[in-house]
């Protein structure tokens, strides 16, 4: 792979305007604009990250997440940008434009992870591996679909399915971003078939010519054809980093905040990823003020500079490899002691402490409670549309929805698309609607 195909400013699904129409702003800063001011990005305000949403103590939701992955992201492209600007030359300007290409991407990242955090993807995964959904999964082996997207639903493939898919009544091309910021937003750039133990892949059936023809322009080397796999597009590996930064940083700083761990614990697990020297200056910087969240607050972003630095030398010092397709590791995964040790305690400590904490399965248990009754509903209601009650339930669902498709991979991606869209609130309140136990005011 080459940085000058690599880098490009063709919109999915509005090719035949290229280059007619020039801004102030950049194509990539543009991206990022019309991610900001998108209905599903305002939505994640009220998705669940880790933490339930707020009450008292504020935490991250997937919008403030989002946000702040944005911000390293930013600073991660920024950087590699200029050092591969000085490394080949003025030959390719665009390699200055990587920070706002990374930003984009991560603002993106998460749009199509459905409500009630990573337990929502679980719960839909499950549903048609083990629940009723089984019964779909049937259907579509003797219709012959790739039953696979929906046995180990994959919230990044839905990110790329929200942002090129025309839905009905929208536009060709969906949100018609970039080539580059979508491909930057593909993590697992393979079909469901290869998805194995962890679940993991890049893109439906449904969006399997739209990647293609994205690979295609930029160059992403193909690895094999059947089942469809690409080597990873270079700057996944900084969307990718920004995301693992933010979530495990700001995940130790939550937990302080909601006292599940101390303020004392807190400090050690941040000091532990600098070195002495930077841990003394720290210190002295921190004993100038006397409020505990301020002092948190500084030693937090004292670490996520350093962890900048850390995954900007290793994608560096690899980027040959990166583009010969011959590196797969997070670049998190490679950094230097003692960062890495500390990182992998602070994972360590968050499956033990933070994410099997009352809290949290509290809100997965109610996760897949609503999101089993709320599949349960939907699917049945679209495969039934005559009767009375379905009429009334495919009324909840918005026209740009494929629920009147003849076949059965297609109902139940347009099922799939109303619900992972929907916020924690959303998903509540028409939970109890349906039930009963929340009615209109009369």
């Amino acid at each position: 792979m080459n940085w000058n195909k690599l880098l490009s400013d063709k919109r999915f699904g509005m090719e035949q305007y290229h280059e007619k129409r020039k801004h102030e702003r950049t194509d990539f800063q543009r991206d990022y604009d019309r991610l900001i001011f998108s209905a599903p990005f305002r939505r994640l305000q009220n998705k669940t990250q880790v933490f339930p949403l707020p009450g008292s103590v504020f935490v991250h939701n997937r919008l403030t997440h989002s946000l702040e992955v944005a911000c390293v992201g930013r600073s991660l492209g920024e950087k590699i940008g200029r050092e591969l600007y000085v490394k080949y030359g003025s030959e390719n300007p665009a390699l200055l434009q990587i920070g706002s290409i990374v930003s984009a991407a991560c603002l993106a990242h998460d749009l199509g992870n459905p409500p009630f955090g990573h337990s929502g993807e679980k719960a839909i995964s499950n549903y048609f591996s083990t629940g009723k959904g089984s019964d779909f999964i049937e259907k579509m082996k003797a219709e012959g679909s790739r039953f696979s997207d929906f046995l180990s639903f994959e919230g990044n493939a839905n990110s790329l399915r929200l942002l090129t898919h025309q839905f009905n009544g929208r536009r060709l091309g969906g949100f018609a971003m970039t080539y580059s910021t979508l491909a930057s937003i593909v993590k697992y750039p393979y079909a469901s078939t290869l998805a194995g133990k962890k679940g993991k892949f890049g893109f439906f059936v449904s969006e399997e010519k739209g990647y293609q023809k994205i690979a295609d322009e930029l160059g992403i080397i193909k690895q094999q054809e059947e089942p469809l796999q690409f080597c990873r597009y270079p700057l996944v590996y900084l969307v990718e980093a920004a995301d693992d930064i933010c979530y495990q940083i700001m995940d130790i700083e939550d937990a302080y905040k909601l006292k599940i761990i101390s303020i004392q614990d807190c400090k050690d697990l941040l000091m532990n990823f600098l070195t002495p020297e930077k841990q003394d200056r720290t210190k002295k910087i921190m004993d100038m003020v006397s409020d505990e969240n301020e002092q948190i607050a500084y030693l937090r972003s004292s670490v996520i500079g350093k962890l900048i630095d850390e995954c900007s030398e290793v994608f560096l010092a690899n980027e040959p490899y990166i583009l010969a397709g011959n590196f797969s590791s997070p670049l998190i995964k490679n950094i230097q002691n003692p960062a890495l040790n500390a990182y992998e305690t602070c994972s360590e400590l968050a499956f033990k402490k933070i994410y099997r904490s009352q809290d949290v399965l509290d809100v997965e248990l109610a996760g897949y409670r609503i999101i089993n009754f709320l599949l349960d509903c939907l699917l049945e209601a679209v495969e039934t549309p005559g009767n009375a009650y379905s009429k009334l339930l495919i009324g909840r669902i918005p026209e740009q929805y494929e629920t009147g498709s003849k076949d059965t991979y297609t109902k139940v991606q347009s099922v799939i698309d109303y619900i992972s869209g929907m916020t924690d609130i959303y998903a509540l309140d028409l939970y109890q609607k349906i039930t009963g136990m929340n009615l209109p005011a009369l």
